[in-house]
């Protein structure tokens, strides 16, 4: 009898004897198991999805690329719904489809598509007249099958520019509206490739990126041909068909791309138009922000718009949610997470051409908005917002985004919660997501077992003084431990690739690593660190081109970030590293904007900073201003401020540098710089 007693708790025993090891991640088993469920049914629908349309038939529209039958689909299953509201216009998923014909049919007009259904250009691999300029691997024209007149496209697109060709590109520079949408999905109705362009974009950038992805057409804002006018000549030398999407005085050879898509009928076009040859085809090309140089033309791939269509089912959100997206469509969070998010539910998007803090609450309160989707410091601008009346009441549960970071996190939630934090990471080109499904605040993801199975990736050690990732002796990488900060890679497979960039081959070098694990294997590189903690939380610790070393050791300049804004006086804080001459490395430097009505305490901000921070993670000097310098994706901008450097002379910002005899931050007088050059001031 004693013997059956005891027989339970010697096979409880091994779990009592790893509980102190296991249970900080057994703990959230149940939610891992939870979400690894939630992103199989997700897998499954897309996948039952795609095989509807590839049986469908292709005179129909259910049998186009992912984003034409999802819209053909939503329009059937939901055509009174209202798909989208800006402003005081609001357009139901049954609009959306016909005024998206209507594009496709004026861009087929451009073609000389003659409506036929056999015979002309089949495509053979080739991505067309519009990506020669562009090569890349496994494209293959859209719209295979099609007749293609190749008739009146150039009287219409703008006079001396070639006629377009099927699967070319055609870029769209133009704000977020509705306008946006009906085009791009027009476009991807016809077979042919958008380009989205950021607005603020002219000149030589903007040159560099239609050469890049190798546009043939460009659609603008009228309210952009002012800005535009010095560019108008290079733009046509260019041969591009300029459009201008609206009325107004137009320059020759630019003409009103509404008026001739209002023109046409608004019945559905064929899906062997769109149809692509492989889901890995380029259907899509957006370019990264440019805060370390011009601008790449990442490619997205059908493969890509189909996997963006379950972003929010996996985020737990509903066909009527309401959601609220004030991001410009031109960045992957605001077109592809946002927008096919959307459709991916069939839920309803309030779109903002502009982010407004202080006008977000009563927009949340007017649409009855449940979801708002944020990036980078959205959310830092409306905890710096006064009180108002608009901010209690309103209907919004969850929030979702990247780049928040864990004090700002704290504040938001305390003052307009009660509502969920949900956090993620990916990059437009990466074949990598994390998502934060358990709310734990400051994490961006978790590293279960789970999620690594249906979602695979690595931590591996990396020396940032080589850029390169450790190697044993074998010359294969190693994986870190807990707490201990490492760059984040994943599997390049069929189901996850990585596309690259249009354009010349070398711009995606370093973006690939061989032999990781195994001999043979490619894994895709981030150039992001993370820290996987003992729970199997995932946090961002910086990128790896912003990681700096200072007296031997490497300095992250989030960590110095976070420490900084726990200053009451602070509003924002940016860090990065400067080059000092006669010393290795970089030195810290903090950009400060002050918090109304306080004023700059250099002795608590010197004790703040001397408990808290390592001595060669604390910052050298400090440049007080207006406000930071962001990106149109309020992504700061630290490389030009590395480059401005810290020199009295060329800045007009209050500058201050860190005496270590003195033990003070003291006012960056020329004379001091010169002293600080000359050896006789010790940083």
């Amino acid at each position: 009898m004693a013997a059956l007693l005891l027989l339970p708790l010697l096979l409880l025993l091994p779990l009592l004897l790893l509980k102190l090891h296991l249970w900080p991640q057994l703990r959230w088993l149940p939610a891992d198991l939870a979400f690894a469920v939630r992103a199989l049914c997700c897998k499954r629908a897309l996948r039952a999805r795609a095989l509807a349309a590839a049986a469908a038939d292709p005179e129909g529209p259910e049998g186009g690329c992912s984003l034409a039958w999802r819209l053909a689909e939503l329009a059937q299953q939901r055509p009174a719904h209202t798909f989208l509201i800006h402003g005081s216009r609001r357009f139901s998923y049954s609009e959306a489809e016909r005024e998206s014909n209507r594009a496709a049919r004026a861009f087929l007009r451009a073609l000389g598509w003659d409506g036929g259904p056999d015979g002309g250009d089949s495509g053979e691999g080739s991505a067309g007249e519009g990506e020669r300029a562009a090569p890349g691997p496994g494209d293959a024209a859209a719209g295979s099958g099609a007749e293609f007149a190749g008739g009146d496209g150039a009287a219409r697109g703008g006079g001396a520019a070639a006629p377009l060709a099927p699967g070319a590109t055609v870029a769209l520079l133009l704000p977020a509206g509705p306008e946006f949408l009906w085009l791009w999905f027009g476009l991807a109705k016809a077979g042919l490739r958008t380009a989205f362009v950021p607005t603020a974009l002219r000149r030589g950038p903007l040159l560099h990126c239609l050469r890049s992805c190798g546009a043939r057409a460009l659609v603008l804002a009228p309210e952009f041909l002012e800005s535009l006018e010095p560019d108008l000549p290079a733009l046509r030398a260019m041969g591009l068909h300029l459009w201008s999407a609206g009325p107004g005085t137009h320059p020759a050879g630019i003409s009103d791309l509404l008026a001739e898509v209002s023109a046409e009928v608004d019945g559905p076009v064929p899906g062997y138009l769109s149809s692509p040859q492989s889901v890995t085809d380029t259907c899509l090309y957006i370019f990264t922000s440019g805060t370390t140089g011009l601008p790449k033309a990442a490619r997205i791939s059908h493969l890509k718009i189909l996997q963006c269509q379950g972003f929010y089912q996996l985020c737990g959100v509903h066909q009527k949610d309401v959601i609220y997206l004030a991001l410009p469509l031109y960045h992957m969070s605001g077109s592809l997470l946002g927008v096919v998010g959307c459709m991916g539910i069939g839920a309803t998007v309030v779109l903002k051409s502009k982010f407004s803090a202080g006008q977000f609450w009563e927009d949340c309160q007017q649409h009855r908005v449940t979801v708002f989707q944020y990036i980078g410091e959205l959310c830092r601008y409306l905890v710096n917002q006064p009180p108002s009346k608009a901010e209690h009441g309103h209907k919004v549960r969850l929030a979702v985004g990247s780049g928040l970071r864990p004090d700002t996190w704290e504040r938001f939630v305390r003052r307009f919660g009660p509502l969920q934090v949900l956090e993620t990471y990916g990059l437009t080109e990466g074949n990598v997501a994390t998502i934060n499904y358990t709310g734990q605040r400051g994490a961006v993801g978790r590293a279960s077992w789970l999620y690594k199975h249906i979602f695979p990736f690595s931590l591996i050690r990396y020396d940032v003084t080589t850029g390169e990732p450790i190697r044993d002796p074998r010359g294969h990488c190693m994986a870190t431990s807990p707490g201990e900060p490492g760059l984040l890679v994943a599997p390049v497979s069929q189901q996850s690739p990585f596309l690259g960039y249009a354009g010349r081959p070398e711009l995606a070098q370093g973006k690939l690593l061989k032999d990781v694990f195994r001999p043979g294997d490619v894994f895709f590189n981030t150039g992001d660190l993370l820290v996987c903690d003992d729970q199997g939380f995932l946090r961002f610790h910086d990128r790896t081109g912003d990681t700096f070393r200072w007296k031997g050791e490497n300095v992250a300049t989030t960590e110095v970030a976070e420490v900084f804004e726990a200053l009451d006086f602070l509003q924002e804080v940016n860090i990065y590293g400067v080059t000092v001459p006669g010393h290795e490395g970089r030195a810290g430097m903090a950009a400060l904007v002050l918090r109304p009505p306080h004023s700059l305490d250099l002795m608590q901000l010197y004790t703040h900073v001397s408990e808290n921070l390592p001595p060669y993670a604390r910052p050298r000097f400090l440049r007080l201003q207006e406000s930071l310098a962001t990106t149109e994706t309020f992504k700061q901008q630290k490389v030009r401020m590395a480059n401005d450097g810290f020199n009295p002379s060329t800045l007009s910002d209050p500058l201050y540098v860190l005496d270590q005899a003195v033990g003070a931050y003291l006012p960056l007088t020329p004379a001091r710089y010169s002293a600080l050059l000359a050896g006789n001031l010790r940083i």
